[in-house]
Order: C-alpha cells, then structure tokens, then sequence
C-alpha cells in the first residue's frame, strides 16, 4: 500500500499542518480526524487494514490532514468568538491550501468526498454544506454537527456561518442550492452504546427544512459509536458511493 507524509507551514493558520496520503490512485477522501488534531488516526485504529482492498483497487486515496479542535472548540481558555474566529480560518485553511494540495496530487480539479467520525463529522458536513463545488460527497458517521455546545448562548457570524444545523435552513443561494442538487449527504448513525441519533436526527431535520436531499441512515440498536463499527460503515459505503 502506498504511504506518503507532507507538511508545510500554513500562512492562513500560523501553524505546521502536516498531511499523511494513503493509497495511489482513486476518489480523493479527506479524513477529518475524530476528535483531537491527529494525521494519524486511520493508522491508529487499523482503518487502513479494513479499508485496504478499497486502496489497493484504486477505489479512494485517503488524505488525513490534522485538525485544529485542541486549539479552538476544545480549549476552555479562549471565548466563544476566539474558537469560533479559529474555525473561519480552519476553513480558509481548508479551501485555500488544502484542497489545491489534493488536486495537484489527484492530477487535477477532481470533487472530493469529505469524511468524518464523531467530532470528525462536523467539518465533514461544514466543508461540504459551504463548498459543494468541492466536494461531492460526503460520510458522516456518529457526528456531532451542533457547534453551540461549545459556545454557549454567544453568537456572531464567525458561529453562526460554521454551524451547519444553523445556517442549512436558510441555504437558498441559486448556485449554491444548485451544486448541492448534485451532492450526496450520508448521515450515519448507530443507535447503540454511546451513540447521539438526536444529533444525527438534528441536522436531517434542517436539511429537510431546506429542502436539501440527503440519507439519514439509523443503523440497529447493537450499534456503538466506536471503530469496528466505523469501519463497518465505510465498508458499506465506499463501494456503494465510488463503484
């Protein structure tokens, strides 16, 4: 299997942000880590074993970029609008630098899906809902997609434009409703030890609001928020989505 690790210190973030590849050819898949700021977690938790035969096919090429969780949402010191400022060039961070990135190693401006577990999936859904002339697709499994639990009662753009239960309903921009037309949504959740469907169930309901096609997928009651089950899920997705 194919292994490359990339780094370069972002002007938009201030920060070294390195990138791990795994595999050589495929659907570019941008793996947002599931809680802290690891490249390494798919590694980690033998992700990369469960979804060999999708890497070795040529099915996807992962791309798993460190995130910036413990130094805006998780950290405590700052106030709500300093996390919340954070995540605003995260997301230009993402656009700008990244995305480039993986197109220069895809050969080209091929759509992206974006891919999150747990926390993960909130900048999974965030990228896709603001940039859907990026990415195409995406997998959110056992998200947390409601950013206000970690800024209380606060709010100003800064929130409000990166918290996707919030800002979906009102999406009725032309071009934007149009590349979402062309995207396929997948909110992923078990109903099992640990897991939050009423999170999952949340943001459906303000997709639906809008209007915004999407799968709401509710696995069974035996289905924990854990890895063999996110590995599971991408199993069950990966071919359906990308052949």
């Amino acid at each position: 299997m194919h292994h490359e690790a990339h780094g370069w210190h972002s002007p938009i973030m201030g920060l070294d942000m390195p990138v791990k590849i795994h595999g050589h050819y495929g659907t570019p898949l941008l793996i947002f880590p599931t809680s802290g700021d690891s490249t390494d977690d798919y590694e980690n938790h033998s992700m990369l074993g469960a979804l060999g035969h999708h890497l070795e096919a040529g099915r996807i090429k992962l791309f798993c970029p460190r995130s910036i969780n413990n130094q805006s949402w998780f950290d405590d010191s700052l106030d709500p609008a300093e996390k919340a400022r954070r995540e605003t060039l995260y997301d230009r961070y993402v656009i700008e630098e990244l995305v480039p990135f993986i197109h220069h190693q895809c050969g080209g401006a091929v759509p992206i899906c974006s891919v999150g577990s747990s926390f993960g999936t909130y900048h999974a859904m965030n990228e896709l809902l603001k940039h859907p002339d990026v990415f195409r697709w995406n997998i959110c499994m056992s998200g947390l997609y409601d950013i206000r639990r970690y800024t209380g009662d606060f709010q100003n753009d800064d929130v409000y434009f990166n918290n996707p239960p919030q800002y979906a309903p009102n999406l009725h921009d032309a071009g934007i409703r149009q590349a979402l037309d062309g995207c396929s949504i997948n909110i992923i959740s078990g109903q099992g030890p640990w897991e939050h469907v009423d999170w999952s169930q949340a943001m459906s309901d303000s997709l639906a609001q809008a209007g915004i096609r999407h799968n709401l997928d509710l696995w069974g009651f035996d289905v924990a928020h854990d890895w063999p089950w996110w590995k599971k899920q991408l199993n069950h997705y990966i071919p359906m989505l990308f052949g």
